[in-house]
């Protein structure tokens, strides 16, 4: 069965957000066709009364950018992230180009500007986004082996394939940030990944995972398939019944400072 695409439109695309240090957040797309098997935006569904799995469905917010180049809203020095529940430059986007025009109706606008992305379709816009005075682009990495990863990221995007989008984005002078995220306990080898990777990555930020009762099955599936002597520890963690990511939270921040690393951990516990 093929992907469920449909064009919409919007009422408004710029939303206000509480997440730390983020103005506003702009999500050109509803639903994500990369269909992590750990991903939290899951729950969006509930909202858009999607029948169909996640990563099966896209909307297209077709009229996003006309909504942008109409906006009155002061964006100048305003921190603007693409995007919080859908990848800007998943797959739709080739076709469409909706996030490309969004940049376009924001570079005169000059807000501060983060794109967080697992794709490579990103170096399509770099020289757009280089035209940001303030532009980071963070790319999310959670396993670095491929067998591995390929069970939880059913899409095409290898590590290497990001890795080397990094590279290229750094050496255009664009600052970048690694997202080891979501951190799978006792799996994300999240030292090798950053030794792979210290010479071309600004930052790097962490993040655990976040065990959504709507990702949980997902979750201990592939761990009895891959790691079945793991199975108490998930149980543990599933019911808050561990210390575990309070250790690792001091065991990577001991780890960055000793290497002095630029790094911000996102913890939920």
């Amino acid at each position: 069965m093929g992907k469920v695409i449909k064009e919409i439109y919007s009422k408004s695309i710029l939303s206000r957000t509480g997440i730390g240090g983020i103005d506003f957040v702009i999500n050109p797309y509803v639903g994500c066709s990369h269909g992590c098997r750990y991903c939290y935006a899951r729950f969006m569904k509930r909202i858009t009364n999607h029948k169909e799995n996640w990563g099966d469905f896209v909307d297209v917010k077709i009229n996003a950018p006309e909504l942008l180049n109409y906006s009155r809203v002061d964006l100048e020095g305003k921190t603007i992230t693409l995007s919080s529940v859908t990848d800007p430059y998943q797959a739709i986007e080739k076709r469409y180009c909706i996030t490309r025009k969004i940049l376009e109706a924001l570079s005169s606008k000059k807000p501060i500007l983060e794109i967080l992305t697992k794709s490579s379709l990103i170096l399509r816009d770099v020289e757009l986004i280089k035209k940001f005075d303030d532009a980071t682009v963070v790319f999310s990495i959670s396993i670095d082996d491929e067998r591995l990863r390929c069970q939880l990221e059913p899409s095409h995007l290898t590590f290497e394939s990001r890795i080397n989008a990094l590279k290229m984005i750094r050496k255009n002078k664009i600052h970048t940030v690694l997202f080891i995220s979501p951190i799978i306990p006792a799996v994300t080898n999240w030292k090798r990944i950053i030794e792979n990777t210290k010479y071309f990555v600004d930052e790097f930020w962490f993040e655990n995972l976040n065990p959504y009762p709507s990702i949980r099955n997902n979750i201990k599936f592939f761990i009895k398939k891959n790691f079945p002597e793991l199975l108490g520890l998930y149980e543990e963690l599933f019911c808050g019944f561990t210390n575990y990511w309070e250790l690792l939270y001091d065991e990577i921040d001991s780890y960055c400072r000793k290497n002095r690393l630029n790094f911000e951990i996102y913890f939920h516990y």
